[in-house]
């Protein structure tokens, strides 16, 4: 049964916003109380965070679908819908987030660092809140903005200090269960390691973390064998080990063409060659194996590696080995730049950018783009005339009906606004001035404006009715 997963694709959405309230404050003795329609609450967000306590993709690879909650729509009384509930997926240290393309969106190192997938949906503002000077009694509100959805691929890369790579069975999962207190599942035959192992190894006063790579053999960059699943978890270390056995049964395999063989495929996985070396000739409690390091080792040394002989079965020359290694992991934090505290990168926007573009398609559609009015077509309620209007003239005082001019539109023509999976078209109209000032009278009530002479409302009133009956046969009034 797998336990160990490294890369998943996930597919998260984030929670939709909730509507806006379109509402009338209602009471005793107040039959005119104003718009109180609530706003809607915001979505709940899709949040990675990283969790030292994760070491796996594991319940991402059994459950791939995550999804966030929605915000509740307002209410009425100028009750606002409640926010929808963020949802937060621990990832182990290490873990990198790319999208479909495979490029890098954010590379998650450090306990609590955060990355939002997918952001919740604005929530609708209610008709109290779209009331104004001009706009008294709205009888609209606008819709909650649809939540993102996204499909990422997760990646992790081991993060420790040290790397142990070589042939399966050359004993690397020995040598780190005896320099630490990991304890990986070891035998004689090959592949033992289906999973890298992470152990903390303390010398003096350095402490470093050691991971166990699984097995390499020729072809590993390619696809051959478990590395190329596995050769993702060298790149952050520090420090490579080549773990080269110096007892194997193989007629046709010695230590240095084993090390020579692993170079070639870290060298074309790539992204290595800065990485210092170490040379570990284990298994010397075997005689013909001592035999073999006294050997090589000229050799080795002669191409400039620093080699140790151990044995991790008698516990031979660990000492040297783990101070040489925190010596070396020491050398390399060292080196390593200070992290500069966190700053603010403001981009202030261009003075001429007017937050749209048009352009014309080849089949003679203009197209509109651009945060704004994508984001005023989602909260638009098509099927309410005056949500409608109060769309335009927010369209009309952004600049959009000019520019539609200047690109060349004409009256009947289509307009697109929107990117082509989800565009809103309609046959563009255009009008002298925008909609609030053609339309004066759009959300106004005269009955909110200073008080009137008695006699003058009742003549206001029996006019209303006169007009109502005219225009609706039937319609009797509320």
């Amino acid at each position: 049964m797998t336990t160990f997963v490294d890369r998943v694709e996930l597919h998260v959405a984030a929670g939709n916003g909730g509507h806006g309230c379109a509402s009338v404050h209602r009471e005793k003795f107040k039959p005119l109380g104003g718009p109180d329609g609530g706003n809607g609450g915001r979505g709940g967000d899709v949040t990675l965070v990283v969790d030292q306590s994760v070491t796996t993709l594991l319940d991402y690879h059994h459950s791939p679908h995550r999804k966030a909650t929605n915000g509740k729509p307002g209410e009425g009384g100028n009750r606002s819908g409640k926010d929808g509930q963020d949802l937060v997926l621990p990832v182990p240290d290490g873990t990198v987030v790319l999208d479909k393309a495979g490029n890098v969106l954010a590379d998650l190192v450090g306990h609590g660092t955060t990355y939002v997938a997918a952001q919740g949906g604005r929530g609708g503002l209610g008709n109290a809140a779209l009331a104004s000077a001009r706009r008294k009694a709205p009888g609209f509100a606008l819709l909650g903005e649809p939540g993102d959805v996204q499909d990422v691929v997760l990646e992790l890369k081991t993060v420790a200090d040290v790397a142990l790579v070589g042939y399966p069975s050359a004993g690397k999962s020995s040598l780190i269960s005896v320099l630490s207190a990991a304890k990986p599942k070891i035998a004689d035959y090959p592949f033992t390691t289906l999973v890298p192992n992470l152990g903390v190894v303390t010398a003096g006063e350095t402490v470093y973390t050691i991971a166990d790579v699984p097995g390499l053999i020729p072809g590993a960059s390619q696809g051959k064998g478990l590395g190329l699943e596995f050769l993702r978890h060298v790149e952050r270390c520090s420090v490579l080990v080549h773990v080269l056995d110096t007892a194997t049964l193989e007629s046709d395999r010695d230590p240095v063409s084993d090390l020579d063989v692993i170079e070639e495929e870290l060298k074309q996985y790539g992204g290595l060659g800065n990485r210092p070396r170490v040379v570990v000739l284990n298994k010397i409690d075997v005689p013909d194996g001592r035999d073999l390091a006294e050997m090589v080792r000229p050799d080795l040394e002669e191409r400039g590696y620093r080699v140790f002989e151990v044995s991790a079965v008698a516990h031979t020359g660990l000492k040297e080995l783990s101070y040489a290694l925190a010596e070396m992991v020491a050398a390399a934090r060292a080196a390593k730049p200070k992290e500069e505290a966190t700053r603010i990168v403001i981009r202030p926007k261009a003075v001429d950018d007017a937050g749209f573009t048009v352009s014309r398609e080849d089949d003679g559609l203009f197209r509109v783009r651009g945060e704004k009015p994508e984001r005023w077509v989602r909260q638009t309620d098509f099927n309410n005339d005056e949500a409608v209007g109060y769309l335009a003239d927010r369209l009309g005082r952004l600049g959009v009906e000019e520019e539609l001019m200047k690109a060349g539109a004409r009256a009947g023509d289509g307009v697109a606004i929107g990117p082509e999976d989800n565009a809103v078209v309609f046959d563009w109209e255009p009008s002298v001035m925008a909609g609030a000032e053609m339309l004066g009278r759009r959300g106004e009530d005269h009955r909110f404006e200073a008080p009137r002479p008695a006699a003058q409302r009742r003549r206001d009133r029996q006019a209303e009715r006169d007009e109502a009956e005219r225009e609706f046969d039937g319609f009797e009034p509320f």
